[in-house]
């Protein structure tokens, strides 16, 4: 499955759009190789996310095309949650 199209099904991204100007800014990474939206993605894979001050990594678990808002979270598993901080030129 694409990265930009698993982002938007699992909700960590609303929009597939936002999630492919993310991608294309070189902010998301799979297993630690910066990804493009066009990427694909497999269950057990590393994919992390850097949101403004807030870094998230996350472990694929299942892949669906289409899912509820209320099944969306059940698609991964966060492994990480980190703030950055501004000062070290980090954002």
């Amino acid at each position: 499955m694409r990265l930009d199209k698993f982002l938007k099904v699992s909700r960590l991204i609303k929009r597939r759009t936002l999630a492919k100007e993310v991608s294309d800014q070189g902010r998301i990474s799979i297993n630690g190789v910066t990804a493009k939206a066009s990427s694909t993605v497999k269950i057990g894979d590393e994919v992390t996310i850097r949101f403004g001050e807030k870094k998230v990594t996350v472990k694929i678990i299942d892949l669906k095309e289409t899912t509820k808002k209320e099944e969306a979270a059940t698609l991964y598993e966060i492994i990480k949650e980190e703030r950055l901080s501004m000062e070290n030129g980090q954002a």
